[in-house]
């Protein structure tokens, strides 16, 4: 991560911080996106800000003091500072209101914080396990991108103990939903299937710009489909595309089509 970050509309060379009795610091109470950055450029950005205000809304989170151009000029600002050419951009909105349980004088503004990096490392040859921490498909942050995202975490933590690189996540029916830090796409018979939103899986910006390039077919299915895989792919803004080379132990053979093309250059 680059030392310097933007917070509450400046650019900052230490830490930002957020009141420890806020509702975003008790609570996780906030949301936040990460855009991949091609060629100094945020991409797909109308579908971050889509995300973003919409789950801003589902949460309860104000930004009725943002606009999506301000947010577009302060993305523009802190990757030109760090001279982000391919890399990648975090935007958090925390909620500093009060909590009910925990009642103080918190300021109750929001405050944006935007971090940058470089591109993730390349992760081809990923090898994908199945996790044992399901998805709730009726909770009420399913689909979400809150700042609570510890599960997402602890279960990628624990795929990694077993010697996997993530792992896939079925939802409280038993269905495919997603991996833990990624969206899930698998290639049969010439067919690209992915897990609908009616799983629980979050709507992932790059799922959407792959749905909208491929023809894709949205379903709930059971692991066992993806036992006969030709080629399973994670997505997401951080990796672009990643094909897995190895799935519960079972090799999968390399494809290069259809997912790896429709993605600019730099997460080929």
């Amino acid at each position: 991560m680059h030392k310097a970050c933007y917070f509450d509309g400046e650019i900052r060379d230490g830490a930002a911080e957020i009141d420890a009795v806020s509702s975003a610091a008790l609570y996780g109470k906030g949301v936040f996106t990460t855009v991949a950055i091609y060629d100094a450029e945020p991409f797909v950005w109308a579908k971050h800000w889509h995300r973003l205000a919409s789950d801003a809304k589902a949460v309860g989170v104000d930004l009725s003091g943002f606009t999506e151009e301000g947010i577009r000029r302060a993305v523009d600002e802190i990757v030109g500072h760090n001279s982000v050419g391919n890399g990648r951009a975090r935007i958090t909105f925390f909620d500093n209101s009060p909590g009910a349980i925990w009642p103080s004088d918190v300021s109750g503004k929001t405050s944006l914080l935007i971090i940058t990096a470089e591109k993730q490392a390349e992760t081809d040859g990923v090898r994908l396990g199945i996790s044992p921490y399901p998805v709730n498909s009726r909770s009420p942050l399913a689909g979400i991108k809150s700042c609570n995202y510890l599960e997402n975490q602890m279960a990628r933590d624990e795929a990694k103990r077993r010697g996997f690189d993530e792992a896939v996540r079925l939802n409280d029916r038993g269905e495919i939903a997603s991996a833990c830090m990624a969206n899930v796409f698998w290639l049969k018979d010439e067919r690209l299937y992915t897990p609908s939103l009616r799983t629980g899986c979050l709507p992932g910006t790059t799922r959407e710009f792959v749905l909208e390039d491929l023809e894709c077919i949205e379903v709930e299915a059971g692991v066992e489909i993806l036992e006969q895989a030709d080629a399973i792919f994670l997505t997401s803004a951080g990796i672009g595309v990643a094909q897995a080379a190895n799935y519960n132990g079972k090799e999968l053979r390399r494809i290069n089509r259809p997912m790896i093309a429709v993605m600019p250059g730099p997460s080929r």
